[in-house]
């Protein structure tokens, strides 16, 4: 039994039994946390002295489209118009399965360097077999906490889609990859929903998708596509359950934002890409005003960047501006805040565990979970003095103070340098996918490439 003491770290644990100390310990057991408190007195194989450091559990993205890590910062200029028709209409088919597996892995390394210790992979690249075994093979070869969200391959993506979802391959990934929910990387079902499927087409998905007992999440809500009551079509279908995160959120009725919350319903935000990419402002506060504490995510590196410390800060400053907005135009003062630090970090850590089915796991330093911790390195100059921890690590952190991370309990960042990458040949094999892949769809890589703004055939859903 492999034993580690982490001592005198700040502990934001985001447990209320356990609560913030600090001055703390925890104590590592195999994979589990055996226990967090002041001054535990324990013996451990490995005694890591935390001084100066912030322990919180790893951040939990609840919605990545990982396989887009080759296309990094393509479309920073580009609309959700521009994006559906650069990534769709030009990108997708041309991924070849080792592309699959080199971005799963890429992405997975940089969300594990970020301290994100578990990662929904919303892959809807799954062209054939292959690309779905290689898709899954990137994010076990990472190491870290992962659901495989699968999610059709690029030719089904097309709005309003009536082409039905591969079962088969579905039927087979779940029996030779996840026969069991036990392990670091499980699965899930990362449906096309009523927005880019026709609810026929949708009923069967999420009917087929319980059927193998895998959880469910689809878009909704996001800019002009979220329109037309999304959660009001499932619910006619008798289709809504306490077993859905919804994506997004931010151009929903209130008639669905009442429906997600009567039915147990999880919410995921992707901020800072809602407000670059015109889906609308965050649907925080109007999640909150039905009771639902949403998680938060990344959506696509294709456009920002891929840790969750901008996350936190875009969904921070964009549900502030909000309401300050409306406070500025009838000339009232905001008092108090209707959004704080610690609720953004709740956010990223234990509701992301929730939405994604492993909050029992993960999401929280408490006894008995999964050690999925971080340490935050607070001896760098954007960091001392140490006055509010948890706004430190929200508004003032960045991926160069994440220190170690620990994925069940296993090291897998320490002294700031992930252990056992190589990171240039890594680089190497990227570049190299990337190449042929921009190569393939005959477009520049410097910047330059502005695809037309994809218009559906019948534009009538808007």
């Amino acid at each position: 039994m492999a034993t580690t003491l982490i001592s005198n770290a700040t502990i934001l644990s985001i447990d209320p039994a356990v609560g913030e100390l600090n001055r703390g310990d925890i104590l590592i057991r195999d994979d589990k946390i055996a226990a967090v408190g002041v001054d535990l007195q324990a013996t451990a194989d490995e005694i890591i002295d935390a001084s100066g450091m912030i322990a919180i559990p790893g951040f939990v993205d609840t919605h990545r489209h990982t396989w887009q890590s080759l296309l990094r910062s393509t479309g920073a200029d580009w609309t959700l118009a521009q994006y559906f028709a650069g990534v769709r209409g030009v990108m997708g088919d041309l991924y070849t399965p080792d592309d699959m597996y080199v971005a799963n892995l890429l992405g997975s390394l940089e969300a594990l360097d970020a301290g994100i210790t578990t990662l929904y992979d919303w892959s809807h690249n799954n062209n054939s077999p292959d690309h779905s075994d290689a898709a899954v093979k990137g994010l076990k070869d990472a190491g870290l906490r992962a659901v495989f969200g699968y999610g059709n391959s690029n030719q089904e993506w097309f709005p309003v889609s009536d082409k039905r979802s591969n079962f088969d391959d579905v039927r087979r990934v779940r029996d030779t990859h996840f026969a069991s929910d036990d392990g670091l990387v499980t699965m899930s079902f990362a449906a096309r929903g009523p927005q880019f499927a026709t609810i026929d087409v949708t009923e069967e998905d999420f009917r087929k998708a319980r059927e193998l007992g895998l959880r469910i999440t689809v878009h909704v809500g996001d800019g002009l596509w979220g329109m037309s009551k999304p959660l009001v079509q499932l619910n006619n279908r008798g289709l809504l359950a306490d077993d859905t995160t919804y994506v997004h959120c931010t151009t929903l009725h209130d008639d669905d934002f009442r429906l997600m919350a009567d039915t147990g319903g999880k919410a995921s935000i992707s901020p800072e890409l809602e407000m670059h990419m015109g889906h609308g402002f965050p649907a925080t506060l109007k999640l909150i005003g039905v009771g639902i504490r949403p998680s938060i995510s990344i959506d696509i590196v294709t456009t920002i960047g891929g840790d969750m410390f901008g996350a936190m800060r875009a969904l921070l400053v964009g549900t502030r501006a909000v309401v300050n907005h409306a406070a500025l135009q009838e000339k009232k003062l905001v008092d108090p805040l209707p959004l704080m630090t610690r609720d953004v970090l709740e956010f990223a850590t234990l509701r992301g565990a929730e939405a994604s089915g492993l909050g029992h796991k993960t999401g929280s330093l408490t006894p008995g979970k999964q050690a999925d911790i971080v340490l935050i390195d607070t001896n760098r100059l954007n960091m001392f003095p140490i006055n509010h921890a948890p706004g430190a690590v929200v508004e003032a952190a960045h991926v160069g103070n994440v220190d170690s991370v620990f994925v069940a309990g296993k090291a897998k960042k320490r002294h700031g340098k992930l252990i056992g990458v190589d990171i240039m040949a890594l680089r190497q094999k990227v570049v190299r996918a990337r190449d042929g892949l921009f190569e393939r769809a005959g477009v520049p890589t410097d910047g330059s490439w502005l695809p037309r703004p994809y218009e559906a055939p019948d534009d009538s859903e808007f």
